[in-house]
């Protein structure tokens, strides 16, 4: 394979067991501490790679996850474009953060990720306990270190450069 393909593969599979993490079947009371792995995926990428995965790929990754989880079809497609695009328009200052301070950015990406998917479910009329939502945002900032370090790693690995 030539190292064209094996870089778009290597995003790829990262966005597609992503997508796998966030449909795989949990007891209720794990599902609702569920980190938000699509979004971080995607944010991580369009930081790292701002050329290569932009507002095109958050789209359709966010399509594949609406209709993995069967939500109104457009709704994560949306969040995950409008992140993409605070991440791009952001990543050249996020990226030199320490871990500490990127994490604390990324939280606040996810927070408008969680509040674009809370305005559709409330003009559907599908509100959600309000007590449980805001958790994986939480989750996700404590993981974010480590898929960091993890997406790096195989950036580094597959040679991938902006």
């Amino acid at each position: 394979m030539t190292p064209r393909i094996t870089n778009k593969l290597g995003i790829f599979l990262t966005l597609v067991i992503a997508l796998t993490l966030s449909v795989i079947a949990m007891p209720h009371s794990l599902s609702v501490i569920r980190p938000e792995w699509v979004a971080m995926t995607i944010i991580y990428w369009s930081m790292a790679l701002p050329r290569r995965v932009g507002l095109g790929t958050a789209w359709i990754t966010g399509l594949l996850l609406d209709v993995l989880t069967g939500s109104l079809l457009g709704q994560h497609a949306l969040a995950l474009t409008v992140i993409a695009f605070i991440s791009i328009r952001t990543h050249q200052r996020v990226r030199v953060y320490p871990i500490w301070q990127q994490t604390l950015a990324v939280g606040l990406m996810l927070v408008v990720y969680r509040i674009l998917l809370l305005w559709v479910y409330g003009v559907t009329g599908h509100i959600p306990d309000l007590s449980l939502y805001w958790i994986p945002v939480i989750t996700s900032m404590l993981l974010w270190p480590l898929l960091f370090m993890l997406l790096r790693h195989i950036r580094r690995r597959l040679q991938l450069t902006v």
